[in-house]
């Protein structure tokens, strides 16, 4: 090979490598600012949706606080019990004259106030560090009606007294549960804990079961002697007209007189769940607060929030498998 072919080469070869190396800086570059650009997006989207899900809460709080003022018994048939369908947030914002803000059109949301009172609470359990007869009963009954094994509502009651209790790490002391989802540490099997979940909630107080608003199957637990078809009577009857205190109760189903106590049964309520469902083009950001209805003091006591992505196709092909 000639010193000339051999230089033409060696050029052709320095240009390539030029050629490639510039690519690669090129390509990096653009990487770089693809993910600047997706990590200000983010941001952007998680203090977006810390507002709008600050202002939903103060929202639900307001329809609390304003319940309050009326007095009287909660029921379903109250504005607070109204749940919200997923709507765009520009229609929230259309009455604004002075919002200029078109980036709304893409984002919707839902949200919903739930009687915490409507489900047995577990602490109830627990009577000043000791099993309660009445809140074993109930939970007894309900397990009976829910066809859960007695032996997993011992287990419940035995390890909750020791995480309730415990004051120090000594032994196997389960963990203090403070979220419904974390039964699970007491031991109990995952499939009891799905079928209990919708009939029971864990609040940081001892409460009574809501009878404007509880369902049939808690109903029927609450109460020590009614049978299951009285209990669908009573809340037949509380869906025409709710009870506005427990001697109205008492006067409907006569048998239930003076069984009926104030730590065990209520027409009213002072813990509520507000949920809350952002969805920012395919991102869903999800909130659950639990707040406390004091007067017309309504104290958000947690909060707790998760993000996801929503995909439908991917959601279809779980409710197939299942």
């Amino acid at each position: 090979m000639s010193p000339k072919n051999t230089q033409m080469g060696a050029a052709l070869l320095t240009a390539m490598l030029t050629v490639t190396l510039v690519a690669s800086f090129a390509a990096t570059a653009l990487w770089q600012q693809f993910r600047s650009v997706e990590v200000e997006r983010a941001e952007r989207e998680r203090v977006q949706a810390t507002w709008i899900l600050n202002g939903a809460l103060d929202w639900a709080r307001l329809i609390l606080r304003e319940d309050a003022r009326s007095g009287g018994a909660d029921s379903l048939s109250e504005p607070w019990a109204v749940p919200l369908a997923e709507s765009r947030l520009s229609s929230f914002l259309a009455a604004d004259r002075n919002n200029t803000d078109d980036d709304t059109s893409d984002t919707f949301l839902s949200g919903q106030i739930v009687d915490a009172q409507s489900r047995l609470n577990v602490a109830n359990l627990l009577d000043g560090g000791k099993p309660s007869q009445l809140g074993l009963q109930s939970f007894a009954r309900l397990f009976q009606v829910l066809g859960l094994p007695e032996g997993e509502l011992n287990l419940l009651v035995n390890n909750f007294q020791l995480a309730m209790t415990s004051t120090g790490g000594v032994g196997n002391v389960p963990l203090r549960p403070l979220r419904t989802d974390q039964l699970i540490w007491l031991g109990i099997a995952p499939e009891t804990l799905a079928r209990l979940k919708p009939f029971v909630v864990l609040l940081p107080v001892n409460t009574p079961v809501n009878l404007n608003t509880a369902g049939v199957e808690v109903v029927y637990a609450s109460i020590p002697t009614i049978t299951m078809a009285d209990a669908r009577k009573l809340v037949e009857q509380r869906t025409k007209t709710p009870f506005r205190s427990l001697s109205e109760v008492g006067i409907f189903m006569v048998e239930l007189a003076g069984l009926l106590t104030e730590s065990q049964q209520s027409v009213s309520s002072r813990m509520f769940e507000v949920y809350g469902r952002l969805r920012i083009d395919k991102t869903v950001i999800q909130e659950l607060s639990l707040v406390e209805r004091e007067n017309l003091n309504v104290t958000a006591l947690y909060r707790e929030r998760s993000a996801f992505v929503d995909n439908p196709a991917a959601a279809q092909a779980d409710s197939t498998l299942k």
